[in-house]
């Protein structure tokens, strides 16, 4: 399981709960055809965050880097269900920040150790 961690903030005329509904349709068709896993939003509360942590983190659990690459394909299509529903959560957002993350230590990682 690899996790797939997006730290966003709106635009100044967003609306936090029109973004979590279009974010949850997005997720849901994303989901739908194979392309991700769980996922959940959260966001700020109480406004404690330093100040390279945006308002909303929403993280999304991959199997392995192929499926992620299945959504990344999914979502360049020309299809126009998933672009509506791309365009929805996107128009929406100011800024965006992305990291990867994996277990660890890591089946792969534990497997050479044992074998020092």
């Amino acid at each position: 399981m690899n996790l797939y961690c997006c730290m966003i903030d709106l635009k100044q005329d967003a609306k936090a709960l029109g973004f979590a509904a279009a974010l949850e349709a997005w997720m849901t068709h994303l989901h739908s055809h194979g392309t991700i896993g769980h996922w959940r939003l959260c966001r700020r509360k109480l406004n404690l965050a330093a100040d390279a942590y945006g308002d909303f983190l929403l993280e999304i659990e991959v199997a392995d880097l192929s499926q992620l690459d299945r959504a990344f394909r999914l979502t360049g299509t020309h299809d126009e269900t998933t672009t509506v529903l791309h365009e929805r959560v996107h128009a929406q957002i100011a800024h965006a920040r992305f990291a990867l993350y994996r277990p660890f230590p890591d089946a792969e990682r534990a497997e050479r150790m044992s074998l020092v």
